[in-house]
């Protein structure tokens, strides 16, 4: 029987053949941290007596949630870790002086790579699988854990194969595939598993749609999800300065799926999750029927903050006005494409219509600032959570979509249709 990528990557790190089910000891190649969770592995690190990070250059910190503080208790959030980052002479330490919402910035940095093993205290740390790597999130212990030891524990997750057919249509992204397989399996659907993308559907997708695709696989309840090196990957990689070298798997015709799950990629609309969970999907058809005004419109996070994501917005919203009853925030998901965008004439174009351009934060997706939502408020987002109080009041209610309809609904003043 062959192995899946997630098998062969552990493989290659353990110096054996695995097989989906073994618990093992495997060697780390990037620990990342975030301001909200880097301190408690901070505390943990310091409380078990370890003088030194084991694999310092495999150890990244990027603030990124409440930067610059939004108030005292976040400042002194980030002066632990920047304490931390200064003892330790981190290298990877990113902050105002360079930034960026954590997986949109390290890829960009050229940091995590295919075929690494890569984990985070931030559940969204699955979105570097569109980089043919195993990447998962973890809690603050386990930060720790690798911290001290370079490796951590892991039980490797059995795969469910997903077949993507066909050419998606205009406006239809990788969120809308995404949003499409978990209002298919649930929020649970894939609990512990791998959601390994494939399919023809693969190589009409650029990296930003593949990093969203891999982003939510989270909300399905997947360990990883995963997406095999293209030349589209090579093409991102080779474009920037890397860690190290890449390492490329793939699959084996007869690896073992323990589910496979076909979509016709023609015949999808634009799929929006109605509140409170992502797997309460509707097609946009509907949507535009149920007549959903909104107050604010959000495009950004590190779902859908991407350059490609600030095109779509700005080629939308050209020549036309925010509506007077909505509020459109544009949150870039880094410096570097902020000032892209910025080059381009995009944030012109946005701010010319109507929106606010934030800094780099995952502020507004969890509800912190840059974007909380009041009592009775409804918001149509790009990033991807919509459960009770999520982005402010629990009696708000939020939307999941992509950025064209996101975009399209800030003009319109309620849900609606890119493709009118």
């Amino acid at each position: 029987m062959g192995q899946t990528i997630t098998e062969k990557i552990f493989s290659e790190h353990i110096g054996r053949e695995v097989k989906a089910g073994e618990i093992i000891r495997c060697e780390i190649d990037m620990v990342i941290g975030n301001d909200i969770t880097t301190p408690i592995s901070i505390k943990a690190f310091e409380e078990s007596g370890a003088k030194a990070l084991e694999k310092p250059n495999n150890f990244s910190i990027v603030l990124d949630h409440f930067i610059p503080a939004k108030d005292i208790a976040s400042a002194n959030q980030a002066k632990i870790s920047r304490n931390f980052a200064k003892k330790h002479n981190l290298k990877h330490f990113f902050d105002e002086k360079d930034m960026g919402i954590e997986h949109a910035l390290l890829p960009e940095k050229g940091l995590v790579l295919s075929g690494d093993v890569i984990i985070g205290a931030d559940s969204h740390t699955c979105t570097h699988g569109a980089l043919g790597a195993f990447a998962t999130g973890m809690g603050s212990t386990d930060l720790a854990f690798a911290m001290i030891t370079g490796t951590n524990w892991f039980k490797i997750p059995e795969s469910i194969k997903v077949i993507f057919k066909g050419k998606p249509a205009e406006h239809i992204t990788g969120k809308d595939l995404i949003l499409e397989i978990i209002r298919l399996i649930g929020v649970d659907g894939a609990l512990y598993q791998t959601l390994e993308f494939t399919g023809d559907a693969i190589q009409y997708l650029s990296m930003d749609d593949r990093f969203s695709l891999c982003n939510m696989a989270i909300e399905a309840g997947a360990k990883n999800g995963i997406v095999a090196v293209d030349d589209i990957t090579k093409e991102f990689l080779n474009a920037r300065e890397l860690r190290a070298e890449p390492k490329f798997h793939y699959s084996d015709e007869d690896a073992n799926y323990i589910k496979t799950i076909e979509i016709d990629v023609n015949k999808l609309e634009p799929v929006i999750a109605y509140p409170f969970l992502p797997s309460n999907g509707h097609s946009i058809s509907q949507a535009v029927k149920d007549d959903i005004k909104i107050d604010q419109a959000f495009i950004g996070s590190c779902t859908n903050g991407r350059l490609s994501d600030l095109k779509i917005a700005s080629e939308i919203l050209k020549d036309k006005k925010v509506h007077s009853d909505v509020r459109l925030i544009v949150t870039p998901g880094t410096q570097k494409i902020l000032r892209e965008a910025t080059k381009l004439g995009y944030i012109d174009i946005l701010v010319d219509a109507g929106a606010v351009v934030s800094n780099p934060t995952c502020g507004a997706c969890l509800g912190g600032y840059m974007g909380i939502l009041g009592d009775n408020e409804v918001c149509i987002s790009t990033t991807n959570r919509n459960f009770v109080g999520r982005m402010g009041a629990r009696s708000s209610e939020v939307y999941l979509a992509n950025t064209a309809v996101a975009a399209i609904s800030a003009i319109e003043g309620k849900i609606s249709d890119p493709r009118s």
